[in-house]
């Protein structure tokens, strides 16, 4: 009997042995993956940048973009020159960019006196925004950059992630760059040491 119980034992023992490979596998790439977005490793999950196309940091004067507005007029960025301006980039299919579109209203209404302004950015089709906008309407500025659009990359966005905020100081030049939704007290914190 002892010989069958000594025959049985090297399977199991095989395949306890993958089993625990397969896991210390598993939570490596976890790991990696999570080291990988913590330290901010942009060209790691980010595409090529297209041929001539600069990606711009803080301490960079901000691009001008002409972008249209949803009257199909064109604006420029330099509109805003001397203030402080925090351009949004956004999608009406986008859930958080929905959430924090109030929030971004409420705060405009709140600093407009000392120079604040939102510019909202839609990479999304003309209509769509529109429909949004019915109901759920904003009294701050939106433009729209056709999806093929390199904007939110030029501005740092260059993992493709909306919501994606910039803040633009009154000389131009860019302050701070931000992928993710506000909470109140995030956006305040991000603003308030530059008004």
């Amino acid at each position: 009997m002892r010989t069958n119980s000594c025959a049985a034992s090297p399977p199991l023992h095989a395949e306890t042995m993958r089993a625990n490979f397969l896991i210390i596998a598993v939570a490596l790439l976890g790991a990696l993956l999570g080291l990988a977005v913590s330290t901010g490793m942009d060209g790691f999950f980010a595409p090529a940048l297209p041929a001539g196309v600069t990606v711009l940091k803080p301490g960079d004067q901000r691009a001008d973009l002409a972008l249209a507005d949803l009257a199909g007029g064109a604006r420029r960025l330099s509109e805003w020159d001397g203030k402080l301006v925090l351009v949004n980039f956004w999608a009406s299919w986008c859930g958080p960019c929905r959430e924090e579109m109030p929030l971004l209203d409420a705060k405009r209404a709140e600093l407009a006196a000392k120079g604040f302004e939102v510019v909202g950015i839609a990479i999304d089709e003309p209509d769509a925004v529109r429909d949004f906008l019915k109901d759920s309407p904003v009294k701050y500025p939106i433009l729209v950059a056709d999806e093929d659009d390199d904007a939110s990359l030029r501005y740092g966005d260059t993992r493709g992630v909306l919501p994606y905020s910039v803040l633009i100081g009154r000389d131009g030049r860019i302050l701070a760059q931000r992928a993710g939704n506000f909470t109140d007290a995030s956006l305040a914190r991000w603003i308030a040491p530059h008004l």
